[in-house]
């Protein structure tokens, strides 16, 4: 009996102990894999018996394989248009001096990057990429140089889109590659992101980084401002590009960089899909994108304002002017009233109320809550359509 259970012992902790050798080197044969704190990595066995076994660091090729074909390089050209002197206007100064031997000067030359959003060629990038462009080119990932016409755009997002057209007496083939959509509300703060662009023109390029912040505003980049904020490198060249997350979805339009150099010092901003989709939609269909308006003029609410104002916080947006005849002054909106509300929707300051105004349809009758000498009420303001914005002529 003693001999028995001897031999029943030494068999478990045989089987132990194998066990143990098995599941540390060869996990995948038990299925599963080794766990270190939180993270399940890889282990890799060494080709040479008896060498230390290297972990393999996680690699996010399938996402890159995904996105790289939808983003494309995009070449500008513009001719330097001379100025006509107004003595050429003068019939007699151009009797003895001929014409204005002015006109058209050499071409400029920008470069910058685009997304294939749609199989049909249609393309997404930044508006200060294409601005004035007299020429536009697209360079696809499979090498086709192709030429491409603008849509439409608005500056006030910085946003654009193109449509990839054939070269004359030529077929486009389709499909495109077209560039899947993320989800805004599966981003979060800490997510792994890929930027994608063509970086001062040395060819296209995928960094890597984390999501730094969401809802950047207040930085004077664009009217309309809720970029998210990366430490992917984007560098100039990778304007209008993509920025995608570890699945390979688009999430953002690679747009700015904070730098004191021209390079990247780890902070980018992206306009969020969420707002490019948007845009981008209403161009397609219309040309133009439409947007909400009423004529006021706001400001802050500061901490001595609304000390002297006698208000609870630094909540809303001061109406400081109103437009004579404008969708607010209509509406009963008076300048000194501190507007809290739009449509329900609370305003947190002037930038959060233009957002929200935007966003409403012109033509329709929206609530709003006001504040005026201590007293909360409701007016309906019938919203009016926002001008589109045009660049002044230098």
């Amino acid at each position: 009996m003693r001999r028995l259970w001897l031999i029943f012992a030494q068999t478990v902790t045989f089987g132990v102990a194998l066990l143990f050798v098995v599941s540390t080197l060869k996990p995948e044969w038990l299925g599963k894999a080794p766990v270190f704190g939180t993270s399940i990595v890889a282990l890799q066995e060494s080709a040479t018996l008896g060498e230390a076994p290297t972990l393999v660091a996680p690699s996010y090729r399938q996402a890159a394989k995904k996105a790289l074909p939808s983003v494309v390089h995009i070449f500008t050209a513009q001719k330097v248009r001379a100025r006509r002197h107004p003595l050429y206007d003068d019939p007699a100064f151009r009797h003895f001096f001929g014409d204005d031997p002015g006109g058209d000067g050499p071409s400029s030359s920008g470069l910058g990057s685009g997304v294939i959003v749609s199989s049909g060629g249609y393309v997404l990038t930044n508006n200060h990429v294409v601005e004035s462009a007299d020429q536009i080119e697209v360079a696809l990932s499979d090498g086709r140089n192709l030429n491409a016409r603008l849509v439409g755009s608005d500056p006030e997002s910085d946003l654009a889109v193109l449509q990839i057209t054939a070269d004359s007496g030529k077929a486009l083939a389709l499909p495109l590659p077209a560039i899947t959509f993320g989800q805004m509300d599966d981003v979060l703060v800490g997510d792994v992101t890929l930027a994608i662009g063509n970086p001062f023109g040395v060819g296209q390029t995928v960094t890597m980084g984390i999501i730094s912040a969401l809802g950047r505003s207040h930085l004077g980049i664009n009217t309309f401002e809720s970029f998210i904020q990366t430490d992917a490198a984007i560098n100039p060249g990778n304007s209008g590009g993509a920025l995608v997350d570890s699945r390979g979805n688009l999430i953002g339009i690679n747009t700015a960089i904070y730098s004191r150099s021209g390079g990247s010092l780890g902070i980018g901003f992206a306009i969020p899909i969420s707002i490019a989709r948007n845009v981008m939609e209403q161009i397609i269909e219309t040309g133009t994108v439409t947007r909400g308006w009423i004529g006021v003029e706001a400001q802050e609410i500061t901490v001595d304002l609304a000390e002297s104002f006698g208000l609870p916080d630094t909540r809303g947006a001061l109406i400081a002017g109103v437009l004579r005849g404008g969708p607010a002054d209509v509406g009963g909106i008076k300048p000194g009233d501190i507007l809290l509300a739009v449509a329900g929707r609370a305003v947190e300051d002037p930038h959060g109320m233009l957002d929200l105004i935007a966003g409403q349809k012109p033509g329709e009758a929206v609530s709003f809550q006001l504040r005026r000498q201590n007293k909360l009420f409701d007016i309906t303001v019938k919203i009016g359509k926002r001008a589109p914005q045009r660049r002044e002529d230098d």
